[in-house]
């Protein structure tokens, strides 16, 4: 099975997206973009609004509530030159004790105009209420097409509050745009709570405090999980086939009472708002899987491939999370911390969501390849009606529910 995976050809899963329907600026309003449903063979044009009213009984929505923070620093040298420092993930510190630190931390960064940054630090002064600090950027070792860039500050700020003061949110590359002070709030879900995204969970930013009270009087249940969203979710398949193209890592985070809120729900139905709660919760499975095999094991890191070639025969998703759950009762732990590289495509059995909320992707995308292995090649059928009928794409576009 995953040699045939392996050789599937990007260019198959390619469509004609023309530049004017991408969505450069979202709607006023969250919840009246356009919601495509695909309901077993019944596909349906709704405004989200009317999410509520069109999930079954007893659904479970999951949500990733990762909040995207304000990645990119530019730094103006006395050359007049721009140098800009775009903080990918921390180096050597978990995402968390990053944010908390209060005079210097070091991150994994993109560097733009890196050639006009001859060696010596960079520095800069911000204002914020009260004061001023001052930023300092050096750079070390270069690891890929990143840097390694120690930041020191003063004002005895944490670093969150930091990047908050002196960056810029950082928007997708095709809305071809600079951020705008709107887009600090509406490139955020209105559930956004730990910091660490370097790109929003899309699916969510539909979502109203209407719609979630609307939600709760329906009785459905509403579950939050994290998954931060790195860099690479932007990057394209450029190989001619996936077995080729590397998936990106990315950390997540569950607690103890989520496993046994999603343990509890077994059997109901499951949706999943945005693929990067898919990819954990089916993540959080084969790791699940992997202790049934091996209890001894000190960290969760699911790799691309993992689920095409490990013996999940007899295990259910139940199974799988008591075993996370037993896991970290051994550590005397309430919260997993763990990483993710799956690759959901074409041939994948999904084994714990039964439905999917999801915007529109890009051509020629991992993220097109999971909403395949979810309903088939039918996505051909949605996406032409989405273009024929005037949806908004990408990330702030309009989106799509799909139930099993």
């Amino acid at each position: 099975m995953l040699s045939s995976l392996q050789r599937i050809r990007i260019e198959d899963y390619d469509y004609p997206l023309p530049e004017e329907r991408i969505a450069r600026y979202p709607l006023e309003r969250r919840d009246q973009s356009q919601l495509l449903t695909l309901r077993g063979d019944r596909m349906e044009d709704h405004r989200f609004c009317e999410l509520p009213s069109l999930l079954p009984d007893d659904t479970l929505l999951v949500f990733n509530d990762t909040r995207v923070i304000h990645a990119r620093l530019f730094f103006q040298k006395e050359t007049g030159a721009t140098i800009e420092v775009f903080c990918l993930e921390p180096h050597g510190m978990a995402i968390s004790e990053a944010f908390e630190q209060r005079q210097r931390c070091t991150w994994t960064c993109f560097i733009g105009n890196n050639k006009k940054w001859k060696g010596s630090p960079l520095s800069g002064r911000w204002k914020v209420e009260g004061g001023e600090f001052e930023l300092t950027a050096e750079r070390g070792e270069a690891i890929g097409n990143a840097w390694v860039v120690d930041f020191s500050w003063t004002g005895g700020m944490s670093f969150a509050e930091v990047i908050e003061a002196a960056g810029v949110i950082p928007l997708p590359p095709y809305m071809n745009r600079q951020a705008e002070a709107s887009d600090s709030e509406r490139y955020q879900t209105v559930y956004a709570h730990h910091d660490g995204s370097v790109a929003a969970p899309t699916a969510g930013l539909h979502f109203t405090p209407e719609v979630l009270d609307a939600l709760k009087d329906r009785g459905i249940g509403t579950e939050y999980i994290t998954l931060h969203v790195g860099a690479g979710t932007f990057k394209p398949v450029s190989t001619d086939t996936i077995g080729e193209h590397e998936m990106h890592v990315e950390p997540v985070r569950v607690t103890a009472d989520n496993l046994r809120h999603l343990i509890a729900h077994q059997g109901k139905p499951l949706i999943a708002v945005g693929t990067t709660t898919v990819r954990t919760l089916e993540s959080l499975y084969w790791f699940g899987v992997q202790l049934q095999h091996d209890p001894t094991l000190t960290h969760m890191h699911i790799r691309q491939w993992d689920p095409y070639t490990l013996d999940a025969e007899g295990i259910g998703y139940q199974m799988a999370y008591e075993n996370i759950l037993c896991w970290l009762e051994q550590r005397e732990a309430d919260q997993l911390d763990g990483a993710t590289q799956l690759m959901i495509a074409p041939g994948y059995r999904y084994r714990v969501v039964n439905g999917l909320i999801t915007n529109f992707h890009q051509p020629k995308s991992t993220l097109l390849l999971l909403v395949s292995a979810l309903i088939g090649d039918r996505w051909r059928e949605v996406y032409s009606h989405a273009l024929g009928n005037g949806y908004r794409f990408l990330s702030y576009g309009d989106s799509c529910f799909f139930l099993q």
